[in-house]
């Protein structure tokens, strides 16, 4: 494994020669690297497998933590908004991660293969140990980086291969139950699409319940296994998001980025925006925008 780690740690570094995320010539793969210990970065995550080629990193949802390193990939089967820190790097060895993003079309391509069963819904993010026939397909496929013209043809066959590779173990039910339709899982899926699509409008607990076809308590109970929040604190942390990239991004108000997110009242805005980021609106804004400049300068 260790041989495999350090040849996935030299492929990386060949592809990336700052910090920052990377997209590559792949479909749905990127690269993370990082030469410094990061602040909690919020953000909405993706059905995506993460492997670390070197350093570690955390990732938070809820009040549950996920700590995973070069031994351990993470997988998440929805859009989750977490709260990620990077915890081991350095200028030596910076931190170096490998995102490849996945369709529910892909995972019920893996799946066809195996017997249909069913299950309750299960938590839709978790760790697993990264394994030598899983490793050996994430290099495969970061290799044809090197040989271009084979991408079209190989990539598919190699994203299939980690997926399936995964899907032959304790993750592959969790995959399953949020691809296929009639789960409960599925159903929860479909719910967090609906609160990500109309996070600026009123939270109708009755009505996501109906589309799910779960009495509410069902569906308080199953949309809190699935994500470790509750319906409104996940449409509150994906509003709070987006509030973040309206105010980065135009110059409006702290207000007028309440009311476009959903917000009636900017003053529980801006205490809820505090909490979650430790500053207010105005400050951290600033703080952001200046830590991008610094950056940029250096």
């Amino acid at each position: 494994m260790k041989d495999r780690q350090q040849q996935l740690v030299k492929l990386i570094e060949n592809h990336t020669n700052t910090d920052g995320t990377i997209e590559t010539e792949i479909d749905k793969l990127g690269f993370i690297r990082s030469s410094s210990l990061s602040e909690p970065l919020h953000s909405l995550f993706e059905p995506s497998v993460c492997f670390i080629a070197q350093g570690s990193k955390i990732v938070m949802v809820g009040d549950d933590i996920f700590h995973y390193d070069p031994n351990h990939y993470l997988i998440a089967s929805v859009h989750l908004p977490i709260t990620g820190k990077i915890i081991k790097a350095t200028e030596d060895k910076p931190y170096l991660g490998v995102k490849l993003r996945f369709t529910t079309e892909e995972i019920l391509d893996v799946i066809k293969v195996k017997q249909d069963h069913s299950a309750p819904a299960q938590r839709a993010i978790m760790v697993n140990e990264t394994t030598a026939n899983i490793l050996d397909a994430v290099i495969r496929l970061i290799s044809l980086l090197d040989t271009p013209e084979d991408i079209p043809a190989l990539a598919p066959l190699y994203k299939r291969e980690i997926l399936y590779r995964i899907w032959q173990r304790e993750d592959g039910e969790q995959m399953r139950e949020f691809a296929v339709m009639g789960s409960q899982a599925q159903a929860i899926k479909e719910v967090i699409q609906t609160i990500n699509e109309e996070f600026d409008q009123p939270l109708r607990i009755d009505v996501l319940a109906k589309m799910a076809k779960m009495s509410v308590s069902s569906f308080h109970h199953y949309f809190k296994q699935v994500t470790s929040l509750s319906p409104l604190k996940y449409q509150k942390k994906i509003r709070l998001q987006e509030a973040r990239k309206l105010l980065m991004s135009e110059p409006i108000e702290a207000a007028e980025a309440a009311f476009q997110v959903g917000y009636e009242s900017p003053s529980q805005f801006s205490r809820e925006y505090s909490r979650m980021f430790g500053y207010p609106p105005v400050s951290d804004v600033k703080r952001l925008r200046d830590s991008l400049t610094n950056s940029a300068e250096k």
